[in-house]
């Protein structure tokens, strides 16, 4: 197990806001699940479909990864920010960008392309400041190595993303489709993976009190993922498909080796029980795993509902419970830290375990659940009974996720 120190941690006021806004997304993605046509919902192409994905991986995936990179950069590196008062600003820009954006995909181009060049500057200020903390670490360990590739991806797929919209604004003329690929492809396999991939490392066997593994796996991993991603943006700027298909397959053999990594991971666990994190990191990779498949009937087959499928899977169901399963962990953990840590030996403290509402907590995992497979099921049979059902699953999720989260905030 990786060697941590917290000596160097921000304060818990400044990661807040990222969490709390970031599920505030969460709950209003959920709650627009209801005003879809369903047949909307079989094609990429729909603007009500990009606007959505946008408020759910910018708002709610993007938004809580940069709360917990925040935190976990300089307990990591064992250095402290270049400049953390950076962050007081990451996420107010975000915010206003993706409200801009979001409203701009469906009714004013315009606002779409101010939106993506707000996300793009506060995105930037992000990288510059993870690179610049990165820059005087003496011992470039494979988490760090994994940092500085995410980031520069990071870079890369949201300057791809502004010039997308300036295309869409009719500033500039260029090929979206092909540039699309890349977009996507830079910011989720090589940003949002990569990141998954290096921190995991630290993070699954911390709390599941895992030692004795390789790192070879996730060495393995990472590589090939950033051959795959950079294939992707090669092939999108050449206009080959046969590279973007082996970059594709590289891909998905890294993904065979993250998954063997988690896998040698749990094997040397010592907490054996399987709590709420443990369910919710089990859920996150059945999810990616039968989104894999969609993604490679897509391929085979060029159908675009399989592409949807994978996309949905993978964005809500692993993005989703990856991250779900870590607030419940990383909250309470920085709270009893900041809040409580100081009175150890002075008076009684409660446990982390305590401020976690076990209950809702787990009736909202399994809600959740449901409500993404249900989801699925709507989107494959075009039934908007179930998209109903399937949202309604997923909106009392997020309402309960939003006052568990806030509960575990305000403990005293």
């Amino acid at each position: 197990m990786v060697s941590i120190t917290r000596d160097f941690a921000p304060p818990f006021k400044l990661i807040a806001p990222f969490f709390i806004i970031g599920v505030i997304f969460y709950l209003i993605s959920s709650f627009l699940l209801f005003f879809f046509d369903v047949e909307q919902l079989s094609s990429t192409a729909s603007l009500h479909v990009i606007s959505w994905v946008h408020i759910f991986l910018l708002g709610f995936v993007m938004m809580t990864i940069f709360g917990a990179m925040a935190q976990l950069i300089p307990v990591v590196l064992e250095h402290g920010h270049f400049s953390v008062d950076f962050y007081y600003i990451i996420w107010p820009l975000l915010t206003l960008g993706i409200m801009c954006m979001s409203y701009g995909f469906i009714y004013n181009h315009l606002i779409l392309s101010f939106g993506g060049m707000i996300v793009l500057i506060a995105m930037s200020i992000f990288s510059i400041e993870t690179f610049l903390t990165i820059k005087d670490v003496k011992e470039y360990s494979l988490v760090v190595v994994s940092m500085l590739i995410s980031n520069i991806f990071l870079i890369t797929g949201i300057t791809i993303g502004f010039i997308m919209a300036l295309t869409f604004a009719g500033f500039i003329s260029t090929n979206v489709i092909m540039l699309l690929k890349a977009h996507v492809y830079m910011l989720i396999g090589g940003y949002v993976l990569i990141t998954i991939m290096g921190f995991s490392y630290i993070l699954i066997p911390m709390f599941g009190l895992a030692h004795g593994f390789s790192s070879k796996p996730l060495k393995l991993a990472i590589w090939l993922q950033s051959i795959g991603v950079v294939l992707v943006f090669v092939s999108s700027l050449i206009e080959s498909y046969f590279l973007i298909k082996i970059g594709y397959f590289f891909t998905l053999i890294s993904l065979l080796s993250y998954f063997y990594l988690i896998y040698t991971i749990n094997k040397t666990r010592a907490k054996k029980e399987n709590d709420m994190y443990i369910v919710s990191l089990l859920i996150s990779f059945v999810f990616f795993a039968i989104g894999l498949v969609f993604g490679v009937q897509h391929v085979v087959t060029s159908n675009e509902m399989y592409a949807v499928l994978s996309g949905w899977l993978i964005f809500v169901g692993f993005f989703g419970f990856m991250i779900l399963g870590h607030l419940y962990k990383i909250v309470p953990f920085l709270v009893w830290y900041e809040r409580f840590s100081p009175l150890v030996g002075k008076q009684k403290v409660p446990m982390l375990g305590d401020m976690v509402p076990k209950k809702s907590a787990n009736f909202q995992i399994y809600l959740t659940a449901i409500g993404i497979v249900l989801f699925s099921v709507a989107i494959f049979f075009q039934n908007s009974t179930l998209q109903i059902v399937g949202a309604s699953s997923l909106s009392i999720g997020a309402i309960i996720l939003f006052f568990n989260l806030i509960f575990m905030i305000r403990f005293k």
